[in-house]
């Protein structure tokens, strides 16, 4: 009787769109909800569980949990440390850690990737800098023994953590960034696929082994519980888990619930498990594809497979367009087609191979051939642009009003009536696009790259890059390997380009040779459609020689010894004095004039340089100076700045570099001016229009 009337209520034709509405509200109220730590930046002792690790060169990365998580670093000062920790340490161990607690920072570039935001939503508020570690005691709980066990099999291969608990961090930037710029980065998500395949595996030994259908459901749904504990209960692992529970209730009590309802329920369970499971893109990408794939399921039916997975792949690239251009800024329309490949290749072929990689460890080389095919061609196509569309990034709301758009787009189509909504998202898609073309004046952003210089100058028409910033690899302290820092082109410069919708740069100026300048000229001049390089004047050094090489290959024209340059906002004018002996006064320094503001970037040229572009131009009262050589004594003269007189000056400077820039005495010098500083100010916006100009500062 009971069953009877659950199954009635279950049937409601309403209940799930309710329940979703109040978990909705409920989600908003929670994640509103403040969270404070309960330690402070004067604290320098924590002791917690290790739950997770990961070792990269000399680097040790440490996850600890007590009554919050903290995460922490160490540098292994020796290879017997290193071996030592790896032989001695497991997840499960209870571990004091001493050092210096500081708070994650936040992006310091607008809409970029906000490190801060990333940890808080999984409950971590402060970073450690270790000095010291010991192990308290070993674990004997058997769910940290299993783990340990799994962990050392997904060690023999970085995609095992990927296609097995769902874990990404362990794949290269450089490969995250081709999956993402070829549109088939969701396909990285353990999905409701993947469970299904796992479940149909276990759900088929059972059958062999003669048990009752109750029995074998419940039996699988019990493993992929511990399944779930094991990953650290990832949301898309989680979503997939629940969802197969939800099914089997399903089919066993006779509840008739569809599909689509189920997979409501299956959202609202996880939502309100965790709240901040809805920042997850993995699990936004899973849930928006699966969801849409399940209410068309009708429309996908085809005698033809290639006919039936072109409709899969067409609807996943439709319904993915919000998130790829607000997390991304870009589509790529041609996933559309590389995933008539990529699917398959990864269900099929990538997702079982890894579940018998990890079962027979001795089958891994088959393994690594089956990802570097996968890899070698998402490395190629990514370097075409064709086919890729950068977006100006709006405010969130537009991509809630672009999702509604889109369901209301399917819902007619599903229900056969027309086109119209179809037809209306493609103008707005092609409004925005064209929206960067519709802005009138001009922007100059001082970009925040730390100690180095970058500044960017575009239009509605045109975009120029002066200086692309740098930084230097450096030696492992435990052998000869370079160990490489993030690439700033590719986590910070080019995304920035990106979500200004800017498609291309005309010209890519370089002041000089130095690493902190142009350190990552090669690296965007292959991932970004650059037309024009410029170099200063003198001999090229040994950087300059090497992206000249890339340049020619590439075909890409670049010039020396320039004196102007005409765009259809101002004619820049490179105030070239003598060639000198050393590189920083060879600089190439750029004046120009938009409206009735001028405008003097300095590049690292110093006082002699000053002296003798004072003899040969006249210049008085720029608006906007960005300051030489990052704020250093050689540079900035009293004399120099007294006669220019400057009303803002701005000093891209890395935060407490270990040169001391800006030099207190520049500062005191820069005085009677208005001092902006990327290490104090980050990313800073110059916007000028109609002759008014709006200073905006992106603090860190």
């Amino acid at each position: 009787m009971f069953l009877l009337k659950l199954r009635t209520i279950l049937l409601s034709k309403y209940l799930y769109i309710l329940l979703l509405v109040i978990t909705l509200l409920i989600t908003i109220i929670r994640i509103n909800l403040p969270k404070n730590s309960l330690y402070n930046e004067q604290a320098t002792s924590f002791t917690g569980t290790l739950i997770k690790y990961v070792i990269a060169e000399d680097k040790l990365t440490l996850t600890l949990k007590n009554k919050e998580k903290i995460q922490a670093t160490y540098y292994f000062k020796t290879l017997k440390e290193k071996e030592y920790f790896q032989t001695n340490f497991n997840l499960g161990d209870k571990v004091n850690i001493k050092g210096e607690f500081t708070h994650p920072k936040e992006n310091t570039t607008k809409y970029l990737f906000n490190y801060q935001k990333y940890l808080y939503n999984k409950n971590i508020f402060y970073l450690v800098s270790v000095k010291s570690y010991q192990k308290i005691s070993s674990s004997k709980n058997i769910i940290y023994y299993l783990k340990n066990k799994i962990n050392k099999r997904l060690s023999i291969n970085p995609y095992l953590y990927t296609f097995i608990i769902g874990d990404k961090n362990y794949l290269s930037s450089d490969i995250i960034s081709s999956y993402q710029e070829i549109g088939i980065s969701h396909l990285f998500a353990i999905s409701g696929m993947h469970i299904s395949l796992l479940s149909s595996i276990i759900l088929k030994i059972l059958q062999k082994l003669k048990l009752s259908e109750n029995k074998r459901y419940t039996m699988t749904s019990l493993c992929l519980l511990l399944y779930l504990l094991l990953t650290d209960i990832s949301p898309s692992i989680l979503r997939g888990v629940i969802f197969f529970i939800l099914f089997s209730l399903n089919k066993i009590y006779y509840f008739y619930i569809k599909p689509l309802n189920i997979y409501l329920l299956t959202f609202i369970i996880v939502i309100l498990i965790n709240p901040f499971y809805i920042f997850d893109i993995g699990f936004q990408y899973s849930f928006l594809i699966s969801f849409y794939l399940l209410y068309l399921s009708n429309l996908l039916n085809s005698n033809k497979k290639i006919i039936s997975l072109l409709k899969v792949s067409l609807i996943s690239f439709i319904v993915s367009i919000p998130l790829s251009i607000y997390n991304f800024f870009q589509i790529n329309v041609l996933s559309i087609i590389y995933n008539l490949f990529y699917v398959p290749y990864i269900s099929i072929i990538i997702f079982p191979l890894s579940l018998l990689t990890f079962i027979f460890p001795f089958i891994n080389p088959l393994y690594k051939l089956s990802l570097n095919l996968l890899e070698q061609t998402a490395l190629f196509l990514s370097k075409f642009s064709l086919g890729k569309f950068y977006f100006y990034r709006f405010p969130f709301y537009i991509y809630i009003i672009y999702l509604l758009l889109i369901f209301s787009s399917f819902y007619l189509l599903k229900k056969k009536r027309n086109y119209y909504s179809f037809i209306i998202l493609f103008i707005i898609l092609s409004f925005h696009l064209f929206y960067p073309h519709l802005n009138k004046g001009i922007s100059i952003d001082i970009i925040d790259v730390g100690q180095g210089d970058s500044l960017l100058i575009y239009s509605n028409k045109e975009a120029i890059l002066i200086d692309t910033g740098g930084k230097k690899e450096f030696s492992s302290k435990l052998g000869n390997n370079k160990k490489k820092n993030a690439s700033l082109s590719t986590t910070t410069i080019i995304p920035h380009l990106k979500s200004l919708g800017i498609k291309k740069l005309d010209y890519l100026i370089l002041t000089h040779g130095d690493y902190d300048h142009l350190g990552e000229a090669t690296k965007l001049v292959l991932k970004f459609p650059i037309k024009n390089v410029i170099f200063n004047r003198g001999e090229y050094n040994d950087l300059e020689l090497t992206l000249k090489k890339v340049l020619q290959k590439k075909k890409i024209p670049y010039y020396k010894n320039i004196e102007e340059i005409n765009f259809s906002f101002a004619t820049l004018l490179f105030l070239n004095t003598n060639i000198y002996a050393n590189e920083n006064d060879n600089s190439n320094v750029i004046y120009f004039n938009y409206q009735k503001y001028q405008f003097l970037f300095m590049g690292d040229a110093g006082s002699a340089k000053e002296q003798d572009i004072l003899e040969k131009y006249t210049l008085k009262n720029i608006d906007f100076f960005k300051v030489g050589h990052h704020g250093s004594t050689t540079s900035s003269s009293y004399n120099f700045i007294n006669i220019i007189n400057p009303k803002y000056s701005f000093i891209s400077v890395g935060e407490d570099n270990k040169y001391g820039h800006p030099a207190p005495k520049v500062l005191k010098t820069l005085a009677t001016s208005k001092i902006y500083r990327t290490d104090l100010n980050g990313t800073i916006e110059i916007k000028i229009k109609n002759n008014r100009y709006k200073i905006i500062s992106y603090f860190p």
